[in-house]
């Protein structure tokens, strides 16, 4: 059976959602769609868990990365800082990938699907109060797409100057 690099590239991308989920949804534990199901009839059965949700969210831009660069000594912190942009770094190496012929459409790319894929699980962690929404978490995400787009674009660069 002959594997194309878009269907290997595709395979790829699924296995980062499922441990992006594994991850960020379920903080490690197994992904259980059940689970989420049964969250989600709960906040929907108990409204004052969402407005709960909506107090403990940060809506504020580089407010927690502000309190995180002044705590790096905390492992806390420096998890949360430094694991939001590691964790996406993936997503932008994957997008350059894809997009090998257009630095342009990469580049958008990156920084739009990490911000999104990032949105998504910001609300779902809301939406099935199962963690908090926080803005800063887009922003540091979406950093790592960018960050993941700009390591893989200065690698193929330095090889295509290599083979000159």
């Amino acid at each position: 059976m002959k594997y194309t690099k878009g269907s290997i590239l595709s395979v790829l991308f699924l296995f980062y959602l499922y441990l992006l989920l594994k991850v960020i949804l379920f903080k490690f534990g197994s992904v259980n769609i059940a689970h989420l199901w049964q969250q989600l009839h709960w906040t929907l059965e108990y409204p004052e868990y969402m407005q709960y949700g909506l107090q403990r969210a940060n809506f504020t831009p580089f407010e927690s990365i502000s309190q995180n660069l002044h705590r790096l000594s905390d492992r806390n912190d420096q998890i949360n800082f430094f694991g939001n942009i590691a964790i996406f770094l993936p997503c932008g190496i994957l997008v350059g990938l894809w997009t090998k012929h257009s630095t342009t459409i990469s580049f958008l790319g990156a920084v739009t699907l990490s911000f999104g894929i990032s949105l998504a699980l910001e609300c779902s962690q809301f939406i099935f109060a199962m963690g908090s929404f926080d803005v800063d978490d887009l922003i540091l995400n979406g950093l790592g797409g960018l960050l993941g787009w700009w390591i893989l674009f200065v690698i193929r660069r330095e090889t295509a100057l290599a083979q000159v």
